[in-house]
């Protein structure tokens, strides 16, 4: 089949390589452009290493791509982790359409923080979606869904990496063959069940340490790595990524530095306790949060919170 691949970073690349180790035809690539002084995206090299077309437009509805695009006479169009808005005339260009990947069981968590969310808000389980987009963000109708659970212990970053970034692969090529065969179905999204959620920012990321801690750890592992939980310490910022979270009630005021060991930081909260493994100081690198403490000389008794 002849493909026209849109993506970018490592899902996209990995996207690639299992289109070419099928024998697909890969008539192109479309990745944005590279930042200046930044790396060569992951996509690009892999398209080029390969003798691939590769072409990167500041934006697809830009005017010469679509009739560019069109001059590849692609059967299908494949989108792998898109941030740019593909216009419906790139969409509807192939002759069998257009596929895109969503890493959540939509109409839930649609947008671009569909993973922060799923997690922030307590879900136990999320999935991917394969969709025939349309000229709206998320709404298509659906060819192939998979399940995957939310475990107590996951945040971003292994979501995303060890279930939902294989998982997607997986149904790209299996959508793929069902759209060869004829099979693919287009099921309309049930908009009452539907929810669009806005991009995660650090304005979203700050800790209220009077909220229950299963709330707080949850919003932490829910911005691990990006863009960190954000609490203070001293009036100077200080972002939180990998922590534990203790269900055992302690004394000390919510947010309270209980103590400090070579396993990290205890922080009281409210039905119990964070042992928190790595932070990020403000101007600083991440470091372990024992380190942190030590650097500091970080004293029981101290609270975390951002002064107002």
């Amino acid at each position: 089949m002849r493909i026209v691949l849109i993506g970018q970073a490592a899902f996209g690349q990995k996207v690639l390589e299992a289109l070419l180790n099928r024998g697909e035809q890969v008539a192109a690539v479309y990745v944005p452009p590279d930042k200046p002084g930044s790396k060569i995206d992951p996509l690009t090299e892999s398209a080029q290493l390969q003798g691939i077309p590769v072409f990167q437009p500041q934006r697809m509805r830009d005017s010469g791509v679509y009739d560019k695009f069109g001059e590849l006479a692609p059967d299908l169009g494949v989108m792998a982790f898109v941030t740019n808005i593909v216009p419906e005339s790139i969409l509807n260009c192939p002759r069998l359409g257009t596929i895109q990947y969503h890493p959540s069981l939509l109409p839930m968590h649609r947008g671009r923080s569909s993973i922060n969310w799923a997690i922030i808000n307590g879900d136990r389980k999320t999935g991917i979606t394969i969709l025939w987009p349309d000229a709206e963000i998320d709404t298509g109708p659906i060819l192939l869904q998979k399940e995957a659970d939310i475990s107590p212990t996951d945040t971003v970053g292994s979501l995303y990496y060890d279930k939902l970034f294989p998982l997607g692969i997986e149904a790209i090529m299996e959508s793929i063959d069902l759209i060869r065969k004829g099979k693919a179905t287009r099921i309309p999204q049930d908009e009452s069940q539907a929810t669009y959620e806005r991009p995660c920012q650090e304005k979203d990321a700050i800790i209220d340490w009077a909220h229950p801690i299963v709330k707080v750890y949850n919003l932490i592992r829910g911005t691990n790595p990006q863009p960190g939980a954000t609490t203070s310490l001293r009036a100077q910022k200080l972002r939180i990524f990998d922590c534990e979270l203790i269900m055992q009630s302690v004394s000390g005021t919510p947010g309270e530095i209980i103590k400090s060991s070579d396993k990290g930081i205890a922080v009281a909260g409210l039905g119990g306790w964070l042992l928190i493994k790595r932070v990020q100081p403000q101007g600083q690198p991440k470091m372990s949060a024992s380190e942190y403490a030590l650097k500091v000389s970080l004293k029981a008794g101290e609270r975390l919170g951002l002064e107002q």
